[in-house]
């Protein structure tokens, strides 16, 4: 039988212990605030029923979700003629009952109205898990990431837009990245579609005009006549590609442009509020940036939209958004719930802290503080009695588990990062001294086994 190679499937990735404390060290960081601005954690399945996933993310959404075949004999009762039609839309509906959850928002709605008989509204959630698409793996897009969401609903007020840019700032600063964080609000995109007479094809509009920054100005306009939109409405929407100036001169711009429209008037005004209340408390290192060409291919938003970008480094995909979203709960029949969320990429941030050298010195491989070295099976069973006092103390530390060369011993402490190496022969056994060797220095000291928590 042939030896097979091991792989790991395309989009996926294996963590090394570095990776992993690098990881936790920007998830502690992002908990940390959540808890401070109130959030409380919540953790839903990996995998949801199909049902609730499809519908709510567009069609190109749809497309990604990753569908889980029935167990048992899955094409039993497809009906034969679906097979022979090859229609793979109507066989998926046969085949495939559960989903692997695409991102936090929907599972967190369904959660909601399935407890909300449990929730004090509004609630505020945090959630840290794994979500999965089937998109084509590139730098910094994998089938397989982590989000860390934070949410609120039950309140339409937007005070909770404005908390949310002071969490995002507090973050990426305490990450020493900044950011810009931009916004926009789906209602000026709707009341552009208005005034352009295509709110017909709202969606299609907005789908293309947020892929503005990857393909640029003229292939979003060839995208938006692909879709039947016609020439005279992309002439309506051109000064949207070309605005500049700081907020308040692209407001009063946009104020003549939507003069006939209650819904883009009323975006702008929800903007408004966002930026002087911003203003008003001020921002520690992010730039809060108006982006009147952000959509967000997402259908359930309705309000603001937020898209984080790093202002360093080249990295240039987004590492964070979000936005508000009036009726996201009404899906699954309750009613009338706005709520509002922001997300941070974990794997995005990452890319940036590596690539700008931003991670403190986490270059340890291990967690371990000091090793015993192993002399033999009597000064083992010593060294692990002071192993346990060490321990209850706070103190991670290890017996080298073979009685091998010490050469090996000590090349094992200086690959894995570990400080200190203590010698605990028959002499210190007798004396109740231990010899503890600082493996940056090269220093020897002795120790009394009652000062060695002090030492370490």
């Amino acid at each position: 039988m042939a030896v097979q190679k091991p792989s790991i499937p395309k989009g996926t990735r294996d963590f090394s212990p570095l990776e992993v404390n690098r990881r936790q060290y920007i998830i502690n960081t992002i908990k940390k605030q959540f808890v401070l601005f109130g959030f409380s954690p919540i953790e839903t399945p990996s995998f949801e029923n199909l049902s609730t996933l499809t519908g709510k993310y567009g069609e190109e959404g749809d497309r990604l979700i990753f569908k889980i075949l029935n167990s048992g004999d899955y094409l039993a009762k497809v009906d034969e003629q679906l097979l022979t039609e090859r229609n793979s839309q109507k066989v998926i509906s046969q085949i495939s009952e559960k989903a692997l959850r695409y991102d936090l928002t929907v599972p967190f709605a369904r959660y909601v109205v399935q407890h909300q008989n449990e929730i004090t509204f509004p609630f505020k959630r945090y959630q840290i898990q794994p979500v999965w698409r089937a998109d084509r793996p590139q730098k910094g897009r994998f089938r397989e990431f982590y989000q860390c969401d934070a949410d609120v609903v039950g309140s339409d007020s937007l005070l909770q837009e404005v908390d949310f840019v002071q969490l995002y700032d507090t973050v990426f600063t305490e990450l020493k990245a900044p950011v810009e964080i931009h916004i926009n609000n789906r209602k000026i995109l709707s009341g552009l579609a208005e005034v352009a007479d295509i709110s017909a094809q709202l969606i299609d509009f907005t789908v293309a005009l947020d892929k503005l920054d990857k393909i640029g100005e003229e292939a979003v306009k060839e995208e938006m006549r692909g879709k039947g939109i016609s020439e005279q409405a992309i002439e309506i929407l051109s000064p949207l590609f070309n605005m500049n100036g700081d907020y308040k001169t692209q407001f009063a711009q946009l104020k003549e442009i939507l003069a006939t429209s209650e819904t883009g008037l009323k975006g702008i005004e929800e903007l408004e509020f966002v930026f002087e209340n911003t203003e008003n408390i001020g921002l520690q290192s992010a730039e809060l940036v108006l982006n009147l060409t952000l959509a967000r291919g997402l259908d359930y938003y309705t309000g603001a939209i937020f898209e984080v970008k790093a202002k360093i480094g080249e990295f240039s995909s987004s590492i964070g958004g979000g936005g508000r979203y009036d009726d996201l709960t009404g899906i699954f029949g309750l009613k009338d719930i706005s709520g509002v969320g922001i997300s941070f990429g974990l794997d995005r941030t990452y890319l940036v802290l590596e690539e700008n050298n931003l991670f403190p010195a986490l270059e340890d491989t291990t967690n371990i503080q000091a090793l015993f070295i192993n002399f033999g099976q009597k000064e083992a069973s010593e060294a692990m009695k002071l192993v346990k006092q060490l321990r209850q103390q706070g103190i991670n530390t290890e017996v080298y588990p073979d009685d091998t060369k010490m050469k090996k011993q000590m090349g094992y402490a200086d690959k894995k990062g570990i400080k200190k190496v203590i010698l605990l022969g028959e002499k210190e056994i007798q004396e109740q001294k231990a010899t503890v060797k600082d493996m940056i220095t090269g220093e020897q000291t002795e120790v009394a086994f009652t000062d060695l928590v002090n030492a370490l």
